[in-house]
């Protein structure tokens, strides 16, 4: 596959429908905001698209026409993809691994009382000057500034809030796909300040403000993740789908190897 400019693109109304929850809006995070590429079989009238921000890729189209290397590019990374392309993904890595995921929807006011936020730690959205804060992240949770590029690019988007003490972030919150009708959120929080309902805290700052922009927040999760899942019910989240996508391995080696010739 090969990398095409937006400018190159076809009408994506029947590749990815618009007003999508979850990872439904990517495309239209990657149209919106630049963070992302986008890759087809050939520039032109593709029989393959796909578009990729962060470790996220959405795969459509007509598998038959891919070459047999054609998705290694996408080692390392969670495809979600029609059941045709299945084996397709089978054969282009050495793992597949199939991930439940669960999506919900903001549908409800949150399911307790907001509590008092511990002595000494502040709430509040985040600001261009919080840049050192945010990249202040153990590395292990840096993905949750990827899908905008950065740091810098989260915290001047006013996208995110996050829970501070003494100059460190502790939760933050933020849209990590920005459609035209959803934001999918996502929050992370230090081990250490974990129980605290900090992210709850985060969480309700960010989805009011997805209110007031016309939106609604939805929400991703592995369905074996139960601490995202009752995060996402307390906060007002209601499931409305179950669906898979698939966390692939390295690529397959495809050597050739040169024929010897008869001396």
């Amino acid at each position: 596959m090969i990398k095409i400019a937006p400018q190159q693109l076809p009408t994506l109304s029947r590749w990815f429908p618009t007003g999508s929850p979850g990872t439904g809006a990517l495309a239209e995070h990657v149209l919106t905001t630049g963070r992302g590429t986008w890759w087809a079989d050939r520039p032109d009238r593709p029989r393959v698209l796909a578009v990729a921000c962060a470790d996220h890729v959405l795969l459509r189209g007509d598998p038959s026409v891919l070459d047999p290397d054609a998705l290694s590019r996408f080692a390392g990374h969670y495809i979600e993809t029609p059941a045709r392309f299945w084996p397709s993904l089978g054969s282009a890595f050495e793992r597949v691994d199939p991930w439940e995921r669960m999506l919900y929807v903001r549908q409800a006011e949150p399911a307790v009382s907001l509590p008092r936020t511990p002595r000494g730690v502040t709430v509040r959205r985040l600001k261009p000057e919080d840049v050192p804060a945010l990249a202040g992240l153990n590395p292990e949770n840096a993905w949750i500034h990827s899908s905008w590029g950065g740091p810098a690019d989260l915290a001047g988007s006013g996208h995110a809030w996050a829970a501070f003490a003494k100059g460190r972030i502790l939760s933050v919150a933020c849209t990590y796909f920005l459609g035209n009708l959803y934001e999918d959120i996502a929050v992370v929080t230090v081990p250490d300040r974990r129980r605290e309902r900090l992210a709850l805290a985060c969480v309700a700052g960010l989805t009011a403000d997805i209110q007031e922009r016309g939106r609604t927040a939805s929400w991703c999760c592995s369905r074996d993740n139960r601490p995202s899942r009752l995060l996402a019910w307390t906060a007002g989240f209601r499931l409305t789908r179950e669906y898979v996508h698939h966390a692939t391995g390295r690529a397959v080696s495809r050597e050739v190897r040169a024929t010897p010739v008869p001396v």
